[in-house]
């Protein structure tokens, strides 16, 4: 049985690869934080991670980002409310040739029931 939490990660994959801004801004618990290269990142509303969501697309398409794949999921921490995910993510061109391959940890929470990604921390260069 798929657990709250990879659920809430496979939304976020998947409106990440459409670059559906609402959609991936509403996949997350609030605040959110995103730890990688050395900074912390905290967003406090979906609005804001929108924002930054939809001025994000242009450095992706300028990469040559096509669509990212997850290839592992592994809960190593889980209770009824939050769930430690430990990920191992690339990102593919259009030709389908991985560029980046990178492994993340993301903590899912269920925040008035709803299962979203409130932290990411990751190893993306």
């Amino acid at each position: 049985m798929t657990s709250m939490g990879i659920m809430a990660v496979h939304e976020f994959i998947e409106a990440f690869n459409l670059q559906d801004h609402k959609r991936l801004a509403a996949s997350l618990n609030y605040p959110h934080a995103r730890l990688a290269n050395g900074k912390i990142v905290t967003v406090d509303s979906a609005a804001e991670f929108e924002s930054l969501s939809e001025r994000g697309e242009a450095r992706l398409k300028a990469e040559g980002w096509h669509h990212t794949e997850v290839s592992s999921f592994d809960v190593i921490h889980s209770t009824s409310d939050k769930e430690h995910i430990s990920l191992k993510v690339a990102r593919f061109d259009e030709q389908g040739v991985a560029y980046n391959s990178f492994n993340t940890l993301w903590v899912a929470t269920s925040n008035s029931g709803h299962w979203g990604i409130q932290f990411r921390s990751s190893f993306l260069s």
